[in-house]
C-alpha cells in the first residue's frame, strides 16, 4: 500500500480541481458549482506572492479554503472503507472521516508542483435525481489527453463531488481494493495507523 497509495489517478483527480479549467461547455449547477470553486483556487495558484516553497504552506492552506466546501468527505470515506464502514462504532467513522480528509489534502499539498500547463476541455454534465456526473479531458502540453468524469451527489441541498473516473478507473474503487486488503491481511488498525502516517 506504501507507494499504490498515492496514485497518480488521484493527484490528477484533485489537481484538475484547482487547475486550469479554460473552456467550458453549456453548465448546469454541478459544472457551476466547481467553476466557482476553481475559479478562487486559479486565482490562488497564479498568484506571484504564494510561488516561493516557503509560501507553499499559506497556498495550500487558501486552496484547502477554496476547495473543501465542495468535497463530500463523509461519502468519499464511506465509500472508500466499503463494507468495513458498517463495522466501525460513530467514533470510528467521525475519526476515519478526518483522516481520510487530512490524507487527501497532504496528497494534493504534495502534488501541486506538479502542474504544467495542462488544460481542462469540458463536455457535458448529466443529472440523474440526486446525482451527477461531469465529463471532462485533461489535455497535456504535448497533446496527450486523459479522460475524467466526476461524480457528483446533491448533499443537504448542496452538489458535491465524491469521486473522480481517470480514464474508466474509479479513485474511490481503487482505494476501497486497497484499504480492503490491508484491512483482510492485517487490521482495521493497521489501516488507520498507516493512513495517519501518510497524512502527516
Amino acid at each position: 500500500m506504501h507507494k499504490q497509495i498515492q496514485q497518480i489517478g488521484v493527484g490528477i483527480f484533485l489537481l484538475t480541481l484547482c487547475l486550469g479549467f479554460v473552456r467550458f461547455a453549456q453548465a448546469g449547477e454541478p459544472l457551476d458549482l466547481v467553476r466557482t470553486a476553481v475559479n478562487k483556487a486559479i486565482q490562488i495558484l497564479k498568484d506571484p506572492k504564494l510561488q516561493s516553497q516557503d509560501k507553499k504552506k499559506e497556498r495550500v492552506d487558501r486552496l484547502r479554503d477554496a476547495l473543501n466546501s465542495i468535497f463530500d468527505y463523509q461519502e468519499m470515506a464511506k465509500r472508500a472503507l466499503g463494507i468495513h464502514w458498517r463495522q466501525r462504532t460513530p467514533a470510528e467513522r467521525e475519526e476515519f472521516i478526518a483522516l481520510f480528509r487530512d490524507f487527501l489534502e497532504k496528497i494534493y499539498s504534495d502534488k501541486l508542483d506538479l502542474y504544467n500547463g495542462e488544460k481542462v476541455l469540458f463536455g457535458r454534465d448529466t443529472v440523474d435525481q440526486d446525482f451527477a456526473q461531469v465529463e471532462s479531458t485533461i489535455v497535456k502540453p504535448k497533446g496527450e489527453e486523459i479522460a475524467v468524469i466526476y461524480k457528483l451527489r446533491l448533499a443537504k441541498g448542496q452538489w458535491k463531488v465524491y469521486d473522480a473516473v481517470v480514464e474508466n478507473i474509479s479513485i474511490l474503487n481503487n482505494y476501497r481494493s486497497q484499504f480492503d486488503r490491508v484491512i483482510s491481511t492485517s487490521s482495521y488498525e493497521e489501516l488507520v495507523r498507516r493512513l495517519r502516517e501518510k497524512a502527516g
